[in-house]
């Protein structure tokens, strides 16, 4: 395999690596399990969207594979958070950031502070996933009715619900927001899918990284 530093793109610029093959499959997973639950509580949450149980084989499959489905991403996201929690910090730079936020929209990255791997936006998005998943997960084993729901009262089962519709919502906006800043950011997919930026792109969109893989 090759050293970073000799890694180039089809025209001979030099590219950085910025995820390994592990870090993306596991980003995959994570991703592909969250549309599946996305499509799958869609269908169960509304009559509206139950023509959504097509997809999955009917009602009952749904049911069925909706919370096993859950788990996998559950865990899925737990290695992803491991990964990466110890570059989602936030620090004074990531504040100044947020008061700039004029300047973020209007893609003046010259008058912003200097981004590590992830800028302030990104990580928090971060820990909205991550309470996110905690919230879902202990929710949704509450109404978890084939093994767990009969051990809680029905009270608790509806607060349950309520707080799992609730959260669903709230990670499936965020979700659309970081697909979005994915889009609006050039060559943030092509980070994801083939694993390396050019040092172009570094040098611009998370300048203090691009130091300190440089240093390396």
């Amino acid at each position: 395999m090759k050293h970073d530093s000799e890694l180039r793109d089809v025209k001979g610029n030099r590219l950085i690596l910025r995820y390994t093959p592990n870090e993306r499959t596991n980003h995959w997973i994570t991703a592909i399990t969250f549309v599946l639950l996305a499509l799958s509580g869609l269908a169960m949450f509304h009559p509206s969207m139950s023509w959504l149980y097509a997809v999955f084989g009917g009602g009952q499959w749904t049911r069925i594979l909706h919370p096993f489905v859950g788990c996998v991403m559950f865990v899925s996201f737990l290695i992803l958070a491991l990964r990466f929690w110890h570059h989602n910090y936030l620090d004074k730079n990531d504040v100044q950031w947020m008061k700039q936020m004029n300047d973020v929209l209007a893609n003046r990255e010259d008058r912003l502070p200097e981004i590590g791997k992830y800028n302030a936006g990104q990580k928090i998005l971060f820990f909205v996933m991550v309470a996110s998943l905690v919230l879902l997960l202990l929710s949704g084993i509450v109404i978890w009715r084939a093994y767990f729901a009969f051990y809680f009262p029905i009270t608790v089962i509806r607060i349950a619900s309520v707080v799992h519709a609730a959260t669903a919502f709230v990670l499936i906006v965020s979700i659309i927001v970081h697909i979005y800043a994915a889009l609006w950011v050039k060559g943030s997919i092509g980070a994801m899918t083939r694993g390396t930026v050019t040092y172009g792109w570094a040098r611009k969109h998370h300048p203090r990284w691009f130091r300190e893989i440089i240093g390396k």
